[in-house]
Parts: C-alpha cells; sequence; structure tokens
C-alpha cells in the first residue's frame, strides 16, 4: 500500500505543474489533499455506479468544494444523482438546498471544464430543472431557455427544445399570445434544421470514410487490424450523429405537431404582414420567417414570397433555392405558364448546385426529376431520378417516378417490337422501390397494381412465355422479364 500511495504521489507532483485554470491545482495543493481527493472521486464513482446516490452525494460535496477542476463527471453526473436525492428527500428546506445545488453545477460546469460544457447548455438545463421543481418560477425558466437557445442555436439538446416549446405552448395558453409560440417555433425550425444538416454532413462524412478503409483493405493496403482498429471510432462517430439525426427529426415532428393549432397559415400570414417592414432588413429574422411559413405550407402568402425573393437574392442557398423551385413549381399548376415551370427547373438545378450532403442532393435532384416530369421531358426526368438514387440509393420515391415514367410511355412507345413491354419495364422499378425502401411498398405496390401488360395472344403471337427475357424499345432501351 505505501508503494502504491508513493507512487500516486510521484504522478500528482508531477502534474501539479500542469494545473488546470481557473484552479491553482488539479487534485489538491498538496500531496496529501490530492490523495485525499481521488480517493474521494473513487468513492464517487463507486457509489453513483451502484446507485447508492446517498452516499454518493458525500463524496460529490468533498470533491466540487476542494477540487472542482479534478474530475468531470461531478457535473456530468449531477444531473441524475440529484434528481434522485431531490425525488427522495422529505424535508422541504433540505430539498430547496439540494436544488441550489443542482443549479451551481450548471452555473460553474463550463467555467472549470470549459471543453466539454458551455454557458448556454447550463442555462439550458436550469431552466429545465427550474419548470420541474420550481414551478412558479416559469417565466424565468422561460428567459432562460430563450437565452440558452440563442448561444447553443444547432447545438441546443433535443431534451431542451422539448421543455422550451412545452412551456411557449403554456405561455401562449396563459397569456393569449400566439406570439410566443411562433418565436418558438421560428427558432426550432431554424435551428433543428441546421442541427440535423450538421449530423447528416458528420454522418456522410464518417460512411465515405469507412469505405476508404474498405477500399484500402481490399486493396491489401492496410490489414485486418489495421482495418478494425481505424473503423472502430469511424463506426461510433457515425452511429452516434445517426442517432442525432433521428433524436433532432422526431423533436421537430413533435415540435411541428404541437404548432398546428397556434400556427394557421392565416395566423401566420397576419403575424409576419404586420411586422414584415420592420424585419426585412434582418435576413436572420426574414430567414426565420420563410423557414416558418415554408414547413406550415403556407406558401401562397404574398409575405412569403416577399420575404423569400430577399433572402434568395441577397444571400442564395440550397434551402432558398428549393424554396423558390417548389413555389414556382405550385405556380405553373395553378397557371400552366411555362416560364413558371421552366424557372422552377433553373432553380432546383441551383439548389442540387449548392447542396451540402448526399440528402439535399438526392432531395433536389428529386424535385428536378419531378418538374421534368411535369414538362413531359421523359428522358430528363429520369436522368435527375437516377442522379438522386446515386446520392441516396434507398430512395424509393424516385424509383416509383421512374416506374410512373414508363407506365405513361404508351403514346412513346407503341411502336415498340412487343406493345405494352413498358408496363413490364414499370414493374420492375415498383418492384425495385419496394425492395430498398419498405415505407414506400404500398404506393409502390398500388401503382403497380395498375398496370396493364400485354395480353396473352399477344405473347402467344410472338412465342413469348412468363419468365422470358424482352427488350423494350423507344426511349426506355431496358431488358425487361415478361410477366
Amino acid at each position: 500500500m505505501k508503494k502504491i500511495i508513493a507512487i500516486v504521489a510521484l504522478v500528482l507532483s508531477v502534474s501539479f505543474s500542469f494545473a488546470q485554470k481557473p484552479c491553482s491545482f488539479k487534485y489538491g495543493a498538496n500531496e496529501a489533499d490530492s490523495i485525499k481527493c481521488l480517493e474521494q472521486i473513487t468513492i464517487f464513482r463507486t457509489f453513483y455506479n451502484d446507485k447508492n446516490y446517498k452516499d454518493a452525494y458525500d463524496a460529490w460535496q468533498y470533491v466540487i468544494q476542494h477540487s472542482p477542476c479534478a474530475y468531470d463527471g461531478i457535473y456530468t453526473n449531477a444531473q441524475t444523482l440529484f434528481q434522485n436525492l431531490i425525488k427522495d428527500e422529505k424535508d422541504s428546506a433540505r430539498r430547496e438546498l439540494l436544488i441550489d445545488s443542482l443549479f451551481y453545477t450548471f452555473d460553474v460546469r463550463s467555467t472549470y471544464f470549459p471543453e466539454k460544457f458551455t454557458p448556454g447548455s447550463g442555462l439550458g438545463f436550469k431552466a429545465y430543472n427550474t419548470i420541474r421543481y420550481r414551478k412558479d418560477q416559469y417565466e424565468q425558466a422561460y428567459n432562460w431557455f430563450v437565452q440558452s437557445v440563442e448561444m447553443e442555436k444547432e447545438n441546443t439538446q433535443p431534451a431542451i427544445w422539448d421543455a422550451y416549446f412545452q412551456l411557449a405552448e403554456n405561455l401562449t395558453k396563459a397569456k393569449k399570445d400566439t406570439s410566443i409560440v411562433v418565436e418558438a417555433y421560428e427558432r426550432a425550425t431554424d435551428y433543428i434544421d441546421l442541427s440535423i444538416l450538421n449530423a447528416t454532413k458528420a454522418y456522410e462524412s464518417g460512411v465515405d470514410e469507412l469505405e476508404k478503409l474498405q477500399a484500402k483493405f481490399d486493396n491489401a493496403e492496410i490489414d485486418r487490424i489495421a482495418l478494425d482498429k481505424q473503423s472502430k471510432r469511424l463506426v461510433q462517430d457515425t452511429t452516434r450523429q445517426a442517432k442525432l439525426i433521428v433524436n433532432y427529426k422526431k423533436t421537430l415532428a413533435k415540435i411541428n405537431n404541437a404548432v398546428t393549432p397556434y400556427a394557421s397559415c392565416e395566423v401566420l400570414d397576419m403575424l409576419y404582414t404586420k411586422k414584415f417592414d420592420d424585419i426585412k432588413g434582418d435576413l436572420a429574422s426574414v430567414s426565420k420567417m420563410v423557414t416558418t411559413m415554408f414547413k406550415g405550407n403556407c406558401t401562397d402568402s404574398k409575405v412569403f414570397l416577399d420575404g423569400l425573393t430577399i433572402l434568395h437574392k441577397a444571400s442564395p442557398s440550397r434551402n432558398t433555392a428549393f424554396m423558390m423551385g417548389n413555389f414556382t413549381i405550385k405556380n405553373y399548376a395553378n397557371n400552366q405558364n411555362a416560364e413558371d415551370l421552366n424557372a422552377a427547373i433553373d432553380y432546383f438545378k441551383e439548389a442540387v448546385r449548392l447542396s451540402e450532403t448526399h440528402e439535399q442532393v438526392a432531395e433536389a435532384n428529386y424535385m428536378l426529376a419531378l418538374a421534368y416530369k411535369v414538362k413531359n421531358s421523359f428522358s430528363e426526368s429520369r436522368a435527375a431520378a437516377y442522379d438522386a438514387l446515386k446520392a441516396k440509393p434507398n430512395m424509393g420515391k424516385a424509383y416509383i417516378l421512374i416506374g410512373d415514367l414508363y407506365a405513361n410511355s404508351g403514346g412513346r412507345c407503341s411502336d415498340d417490337q412487343v406493345p405494352g413491354a413498358y408496363a413490364w419495364a414499370a414493374a420492375d422499378k415498383y418492384a425495385k422501390a419496394a425492395a430498398v425502401d419498405p415505407s414506400c411498398a404500398d404506393d409502390a405496390n398500388k401503382q403497380r397494381a395498375k398496370l396493364r401488360y400485354p395480353s396473352k395472344e399477344e405473347l402467344f403471337k410472338r412465342g413469348l412465355s412468363a419468365g422470358a427475357t424482352v427488350h423494350v424499345g423507344c426511349w426506355i432501351q431496358e431488358n425487361t422479364t415478361v410477366r
């Protein structure tokens, strides 16, 4: 034991010279204090892992009072530690002290561990716990949420978004002021979209790196040990990013559903029309307005078009080009003006060029394919759909679109070797859609059920039977299977 203590002391004596600010030391002012600190950290971790929160609290107190820079776990685990202590505490005065201690950890954790915690996230969790434990201070909690979100922006955690939006909804009901929930929705749509974009970029980058590693292994540039070692971190990172994407999308979907009763298109049009002159010079505010209205499918409004036009002219992006394309193709559906359809195609091409992720490339190309389909430019539509599939191979709706193009080719393929063979080619695409994307299987199967294949008489005349391979000519130029 003496030997172990001596080794620990030696390590600590070296670490003093690398003491972390703002602490003048990491573990203790001297070797004895440092050993005591390490003992308390061990005790805390042991009791905490055993869910013995009462005894873990005593060690927590010692570490945070004497060595606040020693161990970030006293801040990371504070939420779970204190919510269990608070739940079990019967004495009201003692309970309030525990709540104060929890809030204190959120106040100071970014000071002692700035590389791991931010002041904004601390404010967010203070607000989160305020509405749990001190409901009479909901106005203060709301202000903290707003400050936290504006500090953290796209780094705001899903749990904070959920709590913030629920409080905004309750305040809207209490004050009968729709602008409260609309402002919260503006922040959510703006920042969560960016959260999803960043996580998607990180995920796709990780997948690309994994594919490169696999290629190196296949080409014998690295061995199995190197492959496993290098891919382990990438797999962990991509898994984490994939979970983030799912959680952020769930959070945004939940918020979209919750805001519906308060933010109808009529309400949004009224609110934004009223304040448009005040915000039209502020691109950030215009962006929030445009995104909010687009998400709510409120694109028929004049104020939406005015805002989108200003935004796209001043700061063109993939999103503004995508929205302009959606607006103009919708306009074409209403007035059949060919200029609108051509403009939509140009906007979607611009959206493709400005896209930052495979997902964005796929969606922009899919909309481009739809626009070409409306224009009856079948070859161009198919090419755009295949470009979408290059970016996102499991995009079932792109295969359905190609199937629809084939199914609607009667006038183009009537002189083919086997009249109606285009229906077999369409069936192939619908089957492919269902195979790569089960979520669109029902739609694909419905479209396939509408097909009318060549008659048995036609097959007999040409000596064809089910299962035979036949070439579909005209513009399709694919082999397919007789059905």
